[in-house]
């Protein structure tokens, strides 16, 4: 059975990974979604495997609403990063307006926090319809010399958080992108892959690799090298 010429298109997203629980991107227990795509290329970045437009990557929009939908609690909040998601508005819109939706049916709030490194007023001047629908954003262009010690939810200082709601008011504002006992890293795995999921300091991944080199481990095909 095909579609009728008027089946509305389903809304695909270019997606690199989705992860629950995720404690060092925003605040609480968070579900993290990793867009894939972005043309900044932002030096140093450790997320260079996010940076190819990848189509094989596509995934029905309805695929993230049941892994959502799915999730047991706790659950505060949702950090959408990437890659770059403003590069996909169109997807990028249809996940947040169904969030702000689903979030209703919650017992508790769930703010929706993007990571973007385009700067606040290009995103309101090109997306603003979609700022309408994030509690905060965290907006700039990572910068390597700017990445700066200590636990911080930002990637280097040059970096903006910034509340768009009450519900991100409450939760942001004041805490300056750092919490003190968030933690720095995450490690998860999952399909025979190690993920660090979190903001590293400068040479924490090379650091890392030489730690687990001296341990007899090798790591191949990472993220932080093109």
């Amino acid at each position: 059975m095909t579609d009728s010429p008027s089946s509305p298109r389903p809304v695909r997203l270019m997606l690199n990974k989705a992860h629950y629980p995720v404690t060092s991107l925003g605040p609480g227990t968070r579900a993290g979604i990793w867009t894939q795509g972005c043309t900044i290329g932002c030096a140093g970045c450790v997320s260079q495997d996010t940076w190819a437009a990848d189509p094989g990557t596509l995934v029905d929009l309805a695929e993230v609403q049941d892994w959502l939908s799915g999730l047991p609690d706790p659950l505060d909040g949702i950090t959408v990063s990437g890659g770059e998601p403003f590069q996909q508005p169109e997807a990028l819109g249809a996940l947040l307006e169904w969030v702000h939706a689903w979030r209703r049916e919650r017992p508790a709030p769930v703010d929706v926090l993007v990571y973007s490194g385009y700067s606040l007023a290009r995103l309101e001047k090109d997306h603003s319809a979609l700022l309408g629908l994030c509690d905060a954003v965290l907006t700039g262009p990572y910068v390597e010399r700017l990445n700066t010690p200590g636990p911080s939810w930002k990637g280097s200082s040059n970096q903006r958080l910034t509340a768009l709601t009450a519900l991100g008011r409450e939760r942001y504002e004041g805490t300056t992108g750092s919490v003190a006992d968030a933690p720095p890293m995450q490690v998860a795995v999952a399909d025979g892959r190690i993920w660090f999921i979190g903001v590293p300091r400068r040479g924490d991944m090379d650091r890392l690799s030489a730690r687990l080199r001296s341990a007899g481990i090798t790591m191949e095909e990472v993220s932080w090298r093109s």
